[in-house]
C-alpha cells in the first residue's frame, strides 16, 4: 500500500476524477461569470464585448448598495444569533432534563425546503389571520403591524424567519463539538470547583474556538449570498426594501434579460465574499491552537 501511495502517477490518477468536477462545477462557471460581466449580452442574442462598462455600472448602481448594505446587515444579525445558538447548545449538553425532545425540535427546521419555510412564515405574518397580529388583536393592539408590508420592519422580519431557518444547523455543529469535549477535564473542573458558567466560558467555549470560527465564516458568507426565502416571502419589495445581492443579481439576469450586469453582479459578490472570508479568518487568527 505504501508504494502504491507513493507513486505520483497513482497519486494523481486517483485525484484526476475529482479535479475534473471541481474545475467543471465549481471553477469554470466562475471564470464564465467573470467573462460574461464583460458583454453585453441578453442571454440569447450575440455577445457584445463591453470590457468594464458593467462593473463600472455596478459602482454608481445605488440600487445594488442597498441591497449590499441589506446583506451585511443580514450577516451582522447572523453573527450575532450565533451566540443564542451557542447557548442554547451549552444548555444542552449540559444533561438537561428533555434534551434529546429539545434537539429534536431544533433540527425541524432543517427538514424543512426554503419554500416551506416561507410559506409557513408568510402565514404567521399575515395581517389579518396570522398568528402574531391575532395574538396582538386579542391584547386590544390598534396599530397593527404589516410586517411584510412595512419598508421599516420587513427586512428584520425576514431576518427572524432566517435566523430560525438556521438555528438547528448552528445548534447540531456546536452541540457536536461540545460532546467531542473528553469528561475528564469537566470533571476536574467541577472538582476544582468551578461553576457552571466557569466551565463554559473557561473551558468549554475556549477548546470549540476554531468551531465557533468556522460558524461565523458560514453565517456571514451564507447571508452575503442568501437569496431563496427572501425571494419568495417578498421578492425584494416593497419598493426594494428587502433586496439583497442575491435577488438583485437575479432580477438583473432572469427578469430584465441583462445577463451582462447580472454576472457583473455575481462576480463582484464572489469577490466581496472571498475578501470578508480572508478579513474574518485574519481578525479570528491565533498563534497557538488548543489540544485535548
Amino acid at each position: 500500500m505504501d508504494k502504491v501511495m507513493s507513486d505520483k502517477k497513482i497519486i494523481a490518477l486517483y485525484v484526476l476524477p475529482a479535479l475534473v468536477v471541481i474545475m467543471t462545477l465549481v471553477y469554470s462557471p466562475i471564470v464564465m461569470t467573470g467573462y460574461y460581466g464583460l458583454m453585453k449580452w441578453d442571454g440569447i442574442g450575440k455577445m457584445e464585448f463591453i470590457g468594464l462598462a458593467n462593473y463600472t455600472r455596478l459602482l454608481s448602481d445605488s440600487m445594488f448598495w442597498q441591497s449590499a448594505y441589506h446583506s451585511f446587515l443580514l450577516a451582522v444579525f447572523s453573527v450575532i444569533s450565533l451566540g443564542g445558538y451557542l447557548l442554547i447548545s451549552l444548555i444542552l449538553a449540559g444533561k438537561i432534563k428533555g434534551a434529546n425532545l429539545l434537539r429534536k425540535i431544533y433540527l425541524i427546521p432543517m427538514l424543512l425546503s426554503s419554500v416551506a419555510i416561507a410559506q409557513l412564515w408568510l402565514r404567521i405574518y399575515h395581517p389579518t389571520n396570522g398568528v402574531i397580529n391575532s395574538v396582538l388583536t386579542s391584547l386590544g393592539t390598534e396599530n397593527i403591524p404589516l410586517w411584510l408590508a412595512d419598508p421599516d420592519i420587513v427586512l428584520y422580519s425576514i431576518f427572524i424567519a432566517i435566523i430560525w431557518q438556521y438555528a438547528g444547523f448552528y445548534i447540531l455543529i456546536y452541540y457536536a463539538a461540545l460532546k467531542n469535549i473528553p469528561e475528564s477535564l469537566i470533571e476536574a473542573a467541577r472538582i476544582d470547583g468551578a461553576t457552571p458558567w466557569q466551565i463554559a466560558y473557561k473551558i468549554k467555549i475556549p477548546l470549540i474556538a476554531n468551531v465557533i470560527k468556522v460558524t461565523i465564516v458560514l453565517a456571514v458568507v451564507g447571508s452575503l449570498k442568501y437569496f431563496d426565502l427572501i425571494y419568495v416571502m417578498t421578492n425584494g419589495g416593497p419598493n426594494g426594501a428587502s433586496e439583497v445581492m442575491a435577488s438583485y443579481m437575479y432580477k438583473q439576469a432572469f427578469r430584465t434579460y441583462d445577463f451582462g450586469y447580472g454576472s457583473a453582479i455575481g462576480f463582484f459578490l464572489l469577490l466581496i465574499c472571498l475578501v470578508v472570508t480572508w478579513v474574518i479568518r485574519k481578525l479570528t487568527a491565533s498563534e497557538e491552537e488548543i489540544q485535548y
